[in-house]
């Protein structure tokens, strides 16, 4: 019997070329997410940067999405205006945000000036990295509801995981190339003009998908009228965000997200400053240690994606995760652990970890909520997580500068504080006890609803 390609979804080459384009988007946004991780040495040294200034700036990266709800905007933008729109709407943010950004880290016009009692470099690169998150958020949640769009009863998991994993590679480079990049070209701003460079390349590798979206709602409608069968899905209601509000398991998801991310993200914030402090890593290659979190997840996420689409289980990788960051935390957190093969060891568990985490919960919110509701669910989820993503930096910043400068250290030839990173380590490992109640609930909740947590995602 001859098979019958009933819409463009159902091309392998269509469907994996569409997210590959996306991918890439995302890929480039991630670079400059984590691209002044690494640097936190030279910005101290170079602009004169504190502890809590860097860990202000880093906040940044939620302050829109949080107070102002732009991030909640975004995904009620998502499920009225389409993919098309908000996707692109979100690259350019990303990319006017970036530019903001490289302007006040590079200029000498905000020299000496305060907003606030705050250095008004401080503030204005904030507020570039502010209206950057807005974007990637945003793009975030747009690629997750295409990744559905595309992959519906189909490799949805091995789909997202695959994303992510490219989306690492983003994170992977920022880790490993900036502080070279910015002694090659002669200043801490430079890595964000790469950024910049790039997120303009990934704008354009945006649009093009839009074109392979369109094309695959015109063969959706012509399958449609092939059939005859009339599409009835109601429009998004702003009244649906009280029913996704509402949903327990939306919650424990939602939770279970800021609780993990806050323990991951900004750990990676000042993971390259715990292999100096700690560890006694030279500055120059201490990032490479961190950057191998990402590079393992980019192996590990599509590989724990496709055991759920297959196997199922998707609460249980969630509980697994949360369990292995509580022990790799705990370790970090020990003071005489201070070999340099330790560190790396709990880098790679803690990669493991990071990849079990999203690989399960990510695809796990389209069996919970209905798909005319996904963007706002995952919008409202991403701002959860951009609460956590914001505060947590200017804690651990703070903590650092109240409590954990222990004197200081020379780098190249300007002395710059040391610190004990035992009470952030701590801090972090709580995070992860709590997450694993919440996968716990989670997964009891799955019991309870029948959800189709623990079933596989491919329908045969």
């Amino acid at each position: 019997m001859e098979t019958i390609t009933n819409t463009l979804r159902d091309s392998k080459v269509a469907r994996w070329s569409a997210l590959a384009l996306i991918a890439f988007t995302m890929l480039c946004g991630y670079y400059l997410t984590d691209v002044m991780a690494p640097l936190k040495p030279m910005l101290e040294k170079e602009l004169l940067w504190t502890s809590s200034e860097y860990g202000f700036f880093t906040s940044a990266y939620g302050w829109f999405n949080v107070f102002i709800l732009m991030l909640i905007f975004g995904g009620i933008i998502l499920d009225k205006m389409g993919i098309r729109f908000t996707g692109v709407m979100s690259a350019i943010i990303m990319v006017i945000g970036t530019a903001i950004k490289y302007w006040a880290v590079s200029t000498h016009s905000l020299d000496g000036q305060t907003i606030f009692g705050i250095k008004s470099q401080v503030v204005f690169a904030g507020l570039g990295f502010a209206t950057f998150g807005v974007g990637v958020e945003t793009a975030g949640i747009t690629v997750s509801k295409a990744i559905v769009k595309w992959f519906k009863g189909k490799e949805m998991a091995l789909a997202m995981g695959l994303e992510m994993a490219t989306a690492r590679i983003g994170t992977t480079l920022a880790m490993t190339t900036s502080v070279p990049i910015a002694r090659a070209l002669g200043g801490v701003s430079k890595p964000i003009l790469v950024c910049l460079i790039m997120l303009c390349i990934g704008l354009i590798s945006f649009i093009v998908y839009t074109f392979m979206d369109k094309k695959l709602d015109k063969s959706i409608a012509d399958e449609a009228e092939r059939n005859n069968v009339t599409e009835s899905e109601e429009s998004f209601s702003v009244k649906d965000i009280f029913k996704i509000i509402t949903n327990k398991g939306w919650w424990y998801i939602a939770l279970l997200c800021v609780l993990f991310y806050s323990a991951v993200f900004p750990f990676l914030k000042y993971a390259t400053d715990l292999m100096v402090n700690k560890f006694q890593v030279d500055p120059e290659i201490a990032g490479i240690i961190p950057g191998m979190l990402p590079f393992g997840t980019m192996i590990l996420t599509p590989l724990f994606g496709n055991l759920y689409d297959r196997k199922g289980k998707g609460a249980s990788i969630m509980i697994l995760g949360a369990l292995l960051l509580i022990f790799v935390h705990t370790m970090f957190s020990i003071p005489f652990l201070t070999a340099t093969p330790i560190a790396i060891i709990l880098i790679i568990i803690l990669g493991i970890g990071f990849s079990l985490v999203p690989s399960a919960m990510w695809p796990s919110v389209p069996k919970i909520i209905p798909e005319k509701q996904l963007g706002t669910a995952y919008a409202l989820i991403f701002w959860v997580q951009n609460i956590g993503l914001m505060l947590v930096p200017a804690l651990i910043g703070w903590v650092l500068d109240k409590f954990c400068v222990t004197g200081t250290h020379l780098l190249d030839g300007v002395e710059v504080p040391s610190y004990n990173y035992t009470i952030p380590m701590i801090i972090f490992t709580s995070f992860g006890v709590v997450a694993l109640v919440f996968a716990l609930l989670l997964k009891a909740e799955d019991k309870k609803k029948g959800y189709g947590l623990e079933m596989p995602n491919i329908k045969k």
